[in-house]
């Protein structure tokens, strides 16, 4: 199997990489473009609420529990104690796709897009300590004339400079 396109969106705390990968996926979706995601949490998450059949099984102690319905399934993996798996071995988890965004993981060698807004936790740029990445989207002007710049609210033109950047073939 060959490895998927892969472009990420990298930023701190609260810099619209959430906003944007969303406005993301919807516009590549319009355009006919089949897309996965992969998103990295810094802390503890559930998908399922505490009493559903599902918890109840990972809480007896399944390594993996398969959630099917006639709409979608999800597959729980508990690490139990091991690493966390790498970012390559959750890629090649993935269906086959035109294109894998990725949100976080911003020390992935993967080419992306870092996301800075006014709010984020932290102001330090990531750009000039990483050369993955090709472009910026910011809510406010940005003096690194290296980079391509977009606001983070352009998504029609960040989509069409990733579609350029990752090789995606056009759509009829």
């Amino acid at each position: 199997m060959t490895r998927p396109r892969v472009f990420g969106i990298a930023g701190w705390k609260n810099s619209g990489k959430t906003g944007l990968a969303v406005r993301l996926v919807e516009e590549f979706t319009r355009r006919g473009y089949r897309i996965s995601t992969i998103k990295h949490a810094h802390h503890d998450f559930d998908i399922d609420r505490v009493g559903a059949d599902s918890y109840r099984h990972r809480q007896a102690g399944a390594h993996e529990v398969a959630l099917v319905s006639g709409t979608r399934f999800a597959v729980m993996h508990e690490l139990r104690g091991a690493p966390e798996p790498s970012f390559e071995d959750i890629l090649a988890r993935l269906s086959p796709c035109d294109l894998v965004l990725v949100e976080g993981y911003k020390r992935e060698p993967v080419p992306k897009i870092e996301a800075r807004r006014r709010e984020a936790a932290k102001r330090e740029p990531l750009a000039p300590s990483d050369p993955h990445i090709v472009a910026i989207a910011a809510d406010h002007p940005v003096a690194d004339g290296s980079l391509p710049v977009f606001d983070l609210d352009d998504t029609e033109a960040i989509a069409d400079f990733i579609a350029a950047a990752a090789g995606l073939p056009p759509r009829p």
